[in-house]
């Protein structure tokens, strides 16, 4: 069964997309620690971070770096934290956070429940801001 992160990827569910190229896609948390909170995921399903290939797993970086990018061009902070945690999906994630201070990723605290409207805004806002 694909994960949920395949799903957005083939379009069978909706996500608010900021950036995709043949390899990733980058989309908002529906439930994010603060505004502007992207998931980076790699197109093909894989578990494990470590478990990618290593040109993949660089690359991964790589374009992380450039969504992050388009994050601080957007989102007032002091800068974009990463955290991989691996254990709500089975589908590799790295979680670009924007900071103010360390409890902006602090994954035991309350999640936030944006409109969908306040998601798509702030997705187009990220998304103008991106350069692969």
């Amino acid at each position: 069964m694909p994960s949920i992160f395949t799903r957005i990827i083939n379009r069978e569910i909706p996500g608010h997309i900021v950036a995709e190229n043949e390899d990733f896609i980058a989309f908002l948390d529906i439930n994010p620690l603060v505004l502007g909170h992207t998931l980076v995921v790699p197109k093909v399903e894989v578990d494990y971070i470590f478990d990618l290939e290593d040109e993949l797993l660089s690359k991964l970086h790589l374009f992380s770096k450039a969504v992050a990018r388009a994050i601080e061009a957007t989102i007032t902070c002091e800068r974009v934290g990463v955290a991989v945690v691996g254990l709500e999906v089975p589908h590799t994630h790295v979680h670009l956070v924007p900071l103010n201070s360390m409890d902006d990723i602090n994954f035991t605290r309350p999640k936030l429940n944006p409109t969908q409207e306040d998601l798509a805004k702030t997705a187009t806002a990220i998304a103008a801001n991106f350069n692969s």
